[in-house]
Formats: C-alpha cells, structure tokens, sequence
C-alpha cells in the first residue's frame, strides 16, 4: 500500500483519488479552496483545507511519510511549486505533475523535482492520433524526462508479422513490448502468440530507438 498526497482536489485530483483508494492505496486530498473541498465525493481520503505551496501545509499533510505526491492543481505555476517543495524539501520518491497548458511542459523536469509529467493536450492528441493512425507509431506518454516512452502502433493487414508468433518481433536494444490490445481484450504477450491485423502493440523504449521499432514492425527492416 502506498500513501500518496493530491494537491488540488478538482474533478482530476478526485478521479486520481478514487482510483487510488480502489486499488489499496492511503490517500491525501490538499486543497486550499474552502468550496472545492467536497468530502462526500473521495468519502477514503483524508481532505486538509491548506496552501499546497506553503511547507507548513506539507508537513501538516505528513509529505515526508508520503511515497509519491501528485501535483494536480489548475495551475501550472502552482504545480511547479508542488513539485519542487515535495522533491527538495520532503525528498518525496516519486513526484507526478500535471502540465495544463502546452507552453509550459518544458518547465516539468527533473530540475522542479518532476519524476513524471502529464500534459492534457499531449495526452489528447496523442489519443486522437492513436485512433486514426495504423501502422504509424504514436508516443502515449514518457517516463523519467524523456528516459523511456510508452508509444503505440497498430499493426497494419499488410504487414509481414501478421500471422507470424511474437518470438519473430526482433526489438532493438532498450525497446520491450510490454503489452497487446487485441479487440476488448489486454493481452500479455508470449513468444508463441501469433499477433493479428488490428493489434495494438504497445511499447516502452527509449527515443533513440523508436524510428528502428517502427522499422521493425512495417517491416521494412
């Protein structure tokens, strides 16, 4: 079970939070606005009505017990903040903030003690890309600044690996497929699953070694 403090308890913070508390987890709600502080609707949290820019508010919180901090306010600026303060101060394991506007997402690294950065537009985009695109690969999310990326392709009717057992998917080094959706279903692949026209393949590799994981499942490589 891991204890995790949300600043910002808006329609993110709240869906983050009930998430969270369905899987096991120890939940903390931060929010500093007396008519967002509707405790009825994350009943497992525990809700404290403070500044999640303040170091005061932190450690009434207990965010040096925590195991990860979530930065998920409105505003930008006070997610930078967030984030700094639970990395610097707290020395929080893990620091997750959400980017609200696309401008501002070169902002999210390491230096403001960001571990993993969620940008909304991104995200869409990269949504919408995912649902039109086959055989192109489309980056969902990245880890660690830019360390690794979780990114996507749908595997074309014509390409060669239709038919053939996942052990014939020859991956570059620092590249792994971690995971098939094929129809409703979320399969963990093995080396003797033939992989179908339609799959969504998805998986994590580092930057330098997309363009070559793309090769690799078009087929022209």
């Amino acid at each position: 079970m891991m204890r995790v403090a949300i600043a910002g308890a808006g329609n993110v913070g709240r869906s983050i939070a009930l998430e969270l508390i369905e899987h096991g987890h120890q939940v903390i709600m931060i929010e500093r606005m007396p008519g967002a502080m509707r405790t009825h609707l994350v009943p497992g949290a525990e809700w404290i009505l403070a500044d999640a820019c303040e170091l005061s508010s932190l450690e009434e919180a207990g965010v040096a017990g925590c195991d990860v901090v979530v930065a998920a306010t409105g505003d930008d600026k006070v997610n930078l903040v967030v984030s700094l303060l639970a990395k610097t101060e707290f020395a929080v394991d893990r620091v997750v903030a959400r980017v609200n506007r696309a401008e501002n997402e070169w902002l999210f690294t390491e230096q403001w003690g960001v571990d993993v950065s969620v940008s909304k537009p991104r995200l869409i985009a990269a949504l919408v890309e995912e649902a039109v695109s086959v055989g192109e690969l489309v980056r969902l999310m990245t880890f660690r600044q830019g360390q690794a990326n979780l990114v996507e392709i749908t595997l074309a009717g014509d390409a060669p690996l239709v038919g053939r057992p996942v052990r014939e998917l020859t991956l570059p080094r620092d590249a792994a497929l971690v995971a098939i959706l094929r129809g409703g279903r979320v399969l963990v692949p093995s080396d003797d699953d033939p992989l179908e026209k339609g799959d969504e393949l998805m998986f994590l590799c580092t930057s330098e070694v997309e363009d070559e994981v793309q090769r690799v499942v078009s087929g022209s490589v």
